[in-house]
């Protein structure tokens, strides 16, 4: 028992201390995990003692449950227009990496047989890494990450046949590797012929399926009457697990299964709890397999056979990278996001441990063979964080789509009192008012699609970045009298001020604030008219409360109208004092007290509409205390 909370100690205290440390780096979450599995073993302080030697196969229930967890996110329905990637771009990938690499072993002088197995097992990409990386980053619903996703989805079915292809590769059979029990662990099929072995995997998924429709549902409805979110979780962890042992017993990948009993219940009305109960574990669990990873990477090896494993790396990578990017192309993903596509899936997966084991086991490759390939694997898998991030942060900015040729602005040819700078939501509204009275508008967009789509509305709007002042001139700013601004980020909003004010200072500016913080930095840049989006929708809304709590129309509006003149004083105010932290908390608090005192002496008039269910003197009372008000009686 000390050994276990010894290690749960170290791998806990590795992972609170290197995660926030490469996140405030900008190098990701994952990629923390792994430097944490570096620094704690046996080529780093050595804290792992010999029960971090099965620590991988625990940790690979992480991968179960993300899968899982992925499931619950996608609808049979988007699964099924995904049909197409799955199974071709997730084909020809698999196949084509298989011939690529087996072509180059052969060409270095392993027997066909195993260079087969070698194609095969280099053809798979780490499930874990990319879609933990992809995640993190936002980038798993783009067009790039789900075709990656395809792609892996496939790669997990392809392992079946893979183990079942290896034994008649064989040569020879060795002696169990390390790790060998777990790759060739006992299934309920083993000596039955193929057809029963057919049959009963068909059972297995469809079991699984039935199983979903009309028995979890029936039996998470009986466990969510009794209201203990405790045994909620212990039924999704009995879920889970329970799916993933069956999965393994026949022969199938648990991560396959549980992501399609994930599917299955995509549509349940337990989706979100599911979810939320197992978000936990999901993430301790795959950051425990990441710093396995870090942790299994075999320096010594790598320190006796530098050029080997270095080579052996950088040819994977490249050779897996030229492919991939050469499919996104076939497939026509556009630069973008066939640069994302590539730069996620050069990697070897975690799976390659288990191949790679089964197939020492089996006698289809030697010892000479997979020493090199696992350290080789854990290198690549331990790039994946970096080369996502060179991607993004050197790849994209250079031949990206902002190196594509940028379209001309449009030649504007009227001018208005009024220029408009972004047609979002917000700019619509106020430039569709404007025309609906009468007053011209000059509008202006930099979202190319969405001014083709407004023009196919019949709206008159131009295509341009309305913060250069050579566009803001011919647009007629020197003649113009307001400036909208209702950009969809608050820095490209600060730009045009600067630019508005340098070049054309007789320009009243309307400024659209996205929070308190937003409206600070234009109050200060000079903007005395500012608007923060959310404002108006949360007073309407009050409004209508103290109307359904009796307060008269009149009333309601006059609070309202005496909340917002005080609030944006408030902004005002506290934007001389946001350097002084001390003194802006101070006169915030001065000021919600003041609103309180203010509306209070209202209310003490107030004549309140006893229709409504309410007591007036109660209302009053329980408002003085701060107590909610209690609910209205029953009508009859």
């Amino acid at each position: 028992m000390t050994g276990f909370l010894e290690q749960a100690f170290v791998y806990l205290l590795a992972a609170v201390v290197a995660v926030p440390l490469a996140r405030r780096l900008g190098l990701g979450a994952v990629l923390g995990y792994l430097l944490a599995g570096v620094a704690i073993g046996p080529f780093g302080l050595r804290l792992l003692g010999t029960e971090g030697q099965d620590v991988m196969h625990v940790a690979e229930f992480g991968v179960v449950m993300m899968l899982f967890v992925i499931g619950l996110e996608l609808q049979p329905s988007l699964l099924w227009r995904l049909r197409a990637p799955i199974l071709g771009l997730g084909g020809l990938q698999v196949a084509a990496t298989t011939a690529v690499f087996a072509g180059i072993a052969l060409a270095l002088g392993l027997e066909w047989r195993a260079a087969l197995a070698v194609g095969m097992i280099l053809s798979l990409s780490s499930t874990a890494m990319v879609l933990s990386t992809l995640a993190e980053k936002g980038l798993i619903k783009t067009e790039g990450g789900q075709s990656a996703f395809s792609v892996l989805l496939f790669q997990d079915i392809a392992v079946i046949p893979m183990l079942a292809l290896f034994p008649l590769l064989a040569v020879s059979h060795a002696a169990p590797a390390a790790g060998g029990e777990h790759a060739a662990a006992e299934t309920w099929v083993q000596g039955l012929p193929a057809w029963a072995q057919t049959l009963a995997v068909l059972g297995a998924v469809a079991a699984v399926v039935i199983g979903g429709r009309f028995v979890v549902r029936p039996v998470f409805r009986t466990i969510g009457r009794l209201r203990m979110r405790e045994i909620f979780t212990a039924a999704a962890l009995l879920l889970v697990v329970g799916i993933a042992l069956l999965m393994t017993r026949v022969g199938l990948s648990p991560a396959l299964g549980t992501f399609l009993a994930g599917v299955v219940l995509a549509e349940s009305e337990y989706r979100h709890e599911l979810e939320s109960d197992l978000e936990p574990f999901e993430g301790l669990l795959l950051g425990l397999f990441f710093i396995a990873v870090g942790a299994t990477i075999d320096f010594a090896r790598v320190a006796a056979e530098p050029m080997t494993i270095t080579g052996l790396v950088a040819g994977i990578i490249a050779v897996k990278l030229v492919l991939l990017l050469a499919l996104a192309r076939a497939f026509r993903l556009s630069r973008e996001q066939g640069l994302l596509f590539g730069f996620a899936l050069p990697q070897v997966g975690e799976f390659a441990f288990v191949l790679l084991s089964f197939a020492q086991q089996e006698g289809v490759l030697g010892t000479d063979v997979t020493g090199p390939l696992v350290a080789a694997v854990a290198l690549s898998m331990a790039a994946t964080p970096l080369l996502m991030l060179f991607n993004e942060r050197v790849i994209q900015p250079r031949i990206g789509p902002r190196a594509a040729p940028a379209r001309e602005a449009d030649a504007v040819e009227e001018e208005h009192p009024v220029l408009i700078a972004g047609f979002g939501a917000f700019g619509a509204t106020v430039g569709r008012l404007l025309a609906a009275n009468g007053v011209g508008t000059t509008v202006l967009d930099v979202d190319s699609d969405r001014v083709e789509l407004l023009r196919s509305l019949g709206l008159r709007v131009y295509y341009g970045d309305a913060s250069r002042h050579d566009l803001l001139r011919a647009a007629g700013a020197e003649r113009a009298r307001l400036l909208v601004l209702a950009l969809d980020t608050p820095e490209r909003t600060r730009d045009l001020v600067k630019t508005a004010r340098k070049h054309f200072p007789h320009l009243v500016i309307l400024a659209r604030a996205f929070d308190w913080a937003d409206a600070h930095d234009l109050i200060a840049s000079g903007v005395t008219h500012v608007y923060r989006e959310s404002l108006d929708s949360s007073l309407r809304m009050g409004q209508d409360a103290l109307g359904m709590l009796g307060f008269r129309a009149h009333q309601a509006h006059r609070a309202a109208q005496k909340f917002r003149r005080h609030d944006e004083d408030a902004v005002r105010e506290l934007t001389e004092s946001r350097e002084d932290r001390s003194r802006y908390i101070s006169v915030a608090r001065r000021r919600i007290t003041d609103l309180e005192q203010l509306l209070m002496a209202d209310l003490e008039g107030a004549e309140l509409d006893r229709d409504a269910g309410w007591d007036p003197e109660t209302l009053r009372e329980e408002a003085r205390r701060g107590a909610p008000p209690a609910p209205a009686p029953a009508g009859d």
